[in-house]
């Protein structure tokens, strides 16, 4: 076939020779659409009926894979570039990596090619060669979803502009505010931040302020900014606040009948001595048979606060209550998880209960699921049952030993049926009045801790397993924890053998006994907490799902979270949800819950590393005046900057600059956890027990340096 161009003369080219063109054309502008007017155009091709031909070798191409018809009559390059959708996480050094479940390596991603993304965003990457690096390498080509738009720092004020300086250190970038959207923010102040937009073209985002926090340093304006930074609330709007005021405290006499009623047995509660909301109490009676009636209650929160409220919807989005180092700031107002709700002592209570029938072996015999009432006989702190235990003496005695020895049987069970024993020491602060730390103590778990957990365990287990075996396949809140990476456990086993420790035998049938040995004997010894820290760190993360794979840490198939509603929401659909399986009915849709089980992971997340901040803050704080002390330490973290060192005195981390270790020049072994000395071979490893000195307390940063001794 021979075709004219726009003078009418013969264009000489074939069919083939046009579709080669075509294709040339198409493929030379990936992701440029065209259709055959364009191409025409571009091929100078004018004839009507030529025209057609050009329609037919589109269709052609479409058939044969080598072109997309994106739209009617619109074509495009097929696109056989590879593309990943993975997260953001960023170094401080600028660059990031894009973390893929589809891809065991992560991918590189250069300063320059991240194009506004940030740590924790979800993006789009596409990938290439870089025959300068063995790992992939990609580029940014969408963010598609923001992890973050605000965030805290100090104000740095510019004649005509500000800046704020972000406290997060994967944030690389300060932020430009211009002068009119300081907003009342002065020089120096720690404010919030919040980005308006961010073109690509553009170094600095812009930003407004939207919260002045106050002065750095003080105790309210660092607390107020750890919740900012994690984007927590630290406050109820009027409207919750006005909305929990409407919720009635009254209950009527119908309601009370429809329910179980256990106000005539013996029921206490055993809580933290500071603890102001109790959310689960136990009783006990000896029944005519012989076994005991064990019955774990709990606030019967879904009666108060009804679906649709704004109430719910406030507890929906905080997902949990947040406990800093000075303060609990709570899911719900505390109109109803200090007072409506709270199983406060003599006084009669709306539960939710599960009832066990024990033998004296601790063995279920029969167990029942439904709403009660109760009244708290007493209310015990840990210290004042563990004196109960300890000594045999003291206010009910008979069903505080009684409960305990039901416990220790229920515990013993578990450990031989593979579970883990993480007990790691907590850590509290004494406060003065105005919020400065005076001193550090460790709460250990004691046997009333334990008496409280093996019950509440007992209860989540069971009620999960009643709806996951006996109602199998419906939707349900279940709380699910991993297998460990082998990798991790490889590793962990090589680092404690620094120490002279070993797990005997870490297939996955006999780590956890492994495990619990290791544990087991590191009780009172220097090394305690790195290796508790690091093993916790070598295991799975466990996270709420309606998708059951079990509980590893728990050995157990089934598990959810039944029995704290005040503090989390995933208790309030586990209480929704039971109460519609044992009324006949049926949820609604599985994706909705699906959702809300990701949302209070993620809550908790946020919560667990707000904790951790305040907790780093106050260690700040305490080591202000201790500079020039010294101090015994283990080497709890190697990176190429430096080597972080915690007290074990009192747990305190701090970092020696690498620049600091001035006796050589000390390279960084990535897969030995150690800084080697190039000249004299010294190495400063992962577990290593050193002394320190207390060289400086940044509280704005929030960091301890320190130097070898």
């Amino acid at each position: 076939m021979r075709n004219k161009d726009k003078t009418g003369k013969k264009s000489g080219l074939s069919k083939g020779q046009i579709k080669g063109k075509i294709l040339s054309l198409i493929s030379n502008a990936p992701g440029k659409e065209f259709n055959y007017k364009q191409l025409a155009k571009r091929l100078n091709i004018s004839d009507p009926a030529h025209k057609k031909v050009i329609s037919d070798i589109l269709k052609e191409l479409v058939r044969e894979g080598s072109v997309k018809e994106t739209g009617h009559g619109r074509y495009r390059a097929k696109d056989s570039r590879e593309y990943v959708t993975g997260t953001v996480d960023l170094t401080r050094m600028g660059y990031g990596f894009i973390e893929s479940e589809d891809r065991e390596v992560d991918v590189f991603v250069s300063a320059k090619n991240l194009h506004t993304a940030l740590h924790g965003d979800k993006v789009k990457v596409v990938l290439f060669t870089n025959k300068k690096r063995s790992r992939p390498e990609g580029e940014v080509v969408e963010i598609m979803e923001r992890w973050r738009n605000t965030f805290v720092g100090i104000v740095e004020v510019m004649p005509n502009f500000a800046f704020l300086i972000p406290d997060n250190k994967n944030m690389p970038f300060d932020l430009f505010i211009p002068s009119d959207k300081l907003n009342g923010a002065r020089q120096g102040e720690k404010a919030v931040a919040k980005i308006v937009d961010w073109s690509p073209e553009s170094k600095n985002p812009v930003a407004e302020i939207v919260e002045v926090l106050g002065e750095p340093g003080l105790h309210e304006t660092e607390i107020h900014a750890i919740l900012a930074e994690y984007e927590l609330p630290y406050a109820f709007t009027d409207e919750v606040e006005a909305d929990a005021e409407k919720i009635s405290p009254d209950v009527t006499k119908e309601e009370i009948a429809g329910r179980r009623d256990f106000r005539q047995i013996p029921t206490l509660t055993i809580d933290p001595a500071d603890a102001r909301d109790f959310d689960d109490a136990l009783s006990l009676r000896k029944l005519d048979n012989g076994n005991w009636e064990a019955g774990v209650h709990i606030a019967d929160v879904t009666y108060f606060v009804k679906q649709g409220s704004l109430t719910e919807e406030e507890a929906k989005q905080r997902a949990t209550s947040v406990y800093l180092v000075d303060r609990v700031v709570p899911m719900l107002p505390e109109r109803l998880s200090n007072n409506i709700c709270s199983l406060n002592p003599s006084e009669d209570k709306l539960t939710y209960s599960a009832v066990f029938e024990m033998n004296d072996k601790g063995d279920v015999i029969n167990e029942w699921f439904g709403r009660t009432v109760i009244n708290s006989d007493r209310r015990f702190s840990y210290e004042e049952a563990q004196y109960v235990i300890d000594t045999g003496e003291g206010d009910m005695k008979e069903e505080v030993l009684r409960l305990h020895e039901l416990a220790q049987m229920l515990r013993t069970k578990r450990y031989a049926a593979g579970a883990f024993s993480f007990e790691k020491v907590e850590v509290k602060f004494d406060l003065d009045d105005e919020g400065r730390p005076v001193g550090i103590k460790f709460r250990e778990m004691g046997t009333a801790n334990q008496l409280v957990e093996e019950f509440m365990i007992l209860a989540n287990r069971r009620v999960a397993e009643y709806i996951g075996r006996k109602l199998h396949g419906n939707t349900f809140v279940y709380r699910v924890h991993d297998k460990p990476d082998p990798e991790k456990i490889s590793d962990f086993s090589q680092f404690i053998g620094r120490f002279g420790y070993k797990l005997e035998d870490n297939d996955k049938t006999s780590l956890p006994k492994a495990m619990n040995r290791l544990l087991n004997s590191l009780t009172g010894k220097k090394e305690q907490n790195i290796i508790e820290t690091l093993a916790l760190r070598a295991m799975a993360k466990a996270i709420y799902s309606v998708d059951n794979i079990g509980h590893y840490g728990l050995a157990l198939k089934y598990y959810t979270h039944f029995t704290s509603p005040i503090r989390r929401y995933p208790d309030m659909m586990v209480h929704r949800l039971l109460s519609l399986y044992l009324s006949g009915d049926k949820p609604g849709d599985r994706g909705k819950y699906e959702k809300l089980c990701e949302h209070s992971s993620r809550m908790e997340r946020l919560a667990t590393e707000a904790e951790r901040a305040s907790v780093k803050y106050k260690q700040v704080e305490y080591m202000s005046d201790k500079t020039g002390r010294q101090y015994e330490g283990i080497i709890s973290g190697v990176t190429e900057w430096g080597i972080y060192v915690e007290i074990i005195e009192n747990q305190c981390e701090g970092m020696v600059n690498v620049r600091d270790l001035d006796d050589d020049y000390y390279e960084y072994n990535e897969d030995n956890y150690c800084l080697r000395g190039r000249s004299e071979g010294k190495v400063y490893m992962l577990g290593d027990k050193i002394t320190i000195e207390v060289v400086n307390a940044d509280l704005k940063k929030k960091q301890l340096d320190y130097k070898l001794v």
